[in-house]
Formats: structure tokens, C-alpha cells, sequence
């Protein structure tokens, strides 16, 4: 329960400012608020979740629980690295208005987002992937809703979205860092 609940929480915090979640905000500003365009965030969000989930039980029947609490960290420190070096694109370019072509556009975006680093995180050091990965998908679907809603407010306030997004990241990475430190110290001292 405590994986599904930090996995919301921090899918949903990582998502403020996310790539797929300024691509919803600028579709739906320029094509109008289309209930299928969120529900295809919601379900690529979910596939990308359940992928991570799955990645880190696959990793984690071959590891020990001191290998995959540092794989977690350098989990941790992608998504803090993704936070903080991508910048999200805020005109969306979408001539078909297809649903397909949005969706796959978005499953590209959150295939390796810091959303997805953060399930898989918790996913191995908590050994729960399916609450993760339950988590992280609600988590995600909020972050969505929130760019389809305030679509216009977000696509005004880019920057300093920007700068909120590049603190997170800068959170994830030293909490990244310093549980390595940790985890180091505490099997090496």
C-alpha cells in the first residue's frame, strides 16, 4: 500500500511540467477538451507504468536486495537527470488530430520519463510492482487531468513551470545521490 501511495504521489509531482503532460495541455488548447485524448494519456500512462513494474520484477528475481536498492537510487537519479535536462515543447504540432498518432506520441514521452524512473524505483526497493505500478498509473492520469483542465493556464505560466519542474528534478537527483551515500556507508562502514 505504501508503494502504490508514494508511487501516486510522486508520478503525480514529477508529472507538473512533464512532456506528456504539456503536450495534453497544448492539444487541447489548439484542438479543443476532447474526453479521448485524455483517456489515451491516461492508458499509455498506465501501459508505461505496468512496463516499468514489469522491468524491475524481471530485475529484480535476478538481483539481491542490496543490488536492487541500488539500482532504485540510480533509478532515482535518471529521473532526476530527465527532470532537469529535458525541456517540454509547448506547441503541439498535430495536422491528422488523430488519437492513435497522440497517444503514440505520448506512450514515446512517458516511455522513459521521470514518472516511469520513480515506479521503477519504488517498485524494486519496495518489492511491490504491482502497487507501483497502480499507483504511478493514478498518479499520472492526475497530472494529465490537470494539463487537460488548465490547459491554457499552463501553456501561460510555461516558465515558471519550467523552473518548478527543474527543482523536483534537482530534488529527485539528491535524494538519489545521498540514498546511495547511504546505502554505501551502510554496507561499507
Amino acid at each position: 500500500m505504501n508503494a502504490a501511495l508514494w508511487a501516486m504521489l510522486g508520478c503525480f509531482l514529477a508529472g507538473i511540467g512533464a512532456r506528456d503532460q504539456m503536450l495534453v495541455a497544448a492539444l487541447t488548447t489548439r484542438l479543443g477538451r476532447h474526453g479521448g485524448l485524455l483517456m489515451m494519456g491516461a492508458i499509455t500512462g498506465a501501459l508505461a507504468c505496468a512496463f516499468a513494474a514489469w522491468f524491475s520484477g524481471e530485475m529484480a528475481a535476478q538481483m539481491t536486495y542490496p543490488a536492487r536498492l541500488v539500482l532504485a537510487c540510480f533509478a532515482l537519479i535518471a529521473a532526476g537527470g530527465e527532470a532537469l535536462m529535458f525541456r517540454p515543447r509547448f506547441k503541439a504540432k498535430e495536422p491528422t488530430r488523430s488519437l492513435f498518432a497522440a497517444a503514440l506520441v505520448l506512450l514515446m514521452h512517458q516511455a522513459a520519463d521521470a514518472a516511469r524512473f520513480i515506479v521503477l524505483a519504488l517498485a524494486l526497493a519496495g518489492d511491490a510492482p504491482i502497487p507501483a505500478a497502480a499507483g504511478g498509473a493514478v498518479g499520472t492520469g492526475f497530472a494529465l487531468l490537470l494539463g487537460w483542465l488548465a490547459s491554457e493556464a499552463m501553456l501561460d505560466a510555461q516558465g515558471g513551470i519550467v523552473q518548478i519542474r527543474r527543482w523536483a528534478g534537482a530534488v529527485l537527483l539528491g535524494l538519489g545521490v545521498g540514498l546511495s551515500g547511504w546505502i554505501w556507508l551502510g554496507f561499507n562502514g
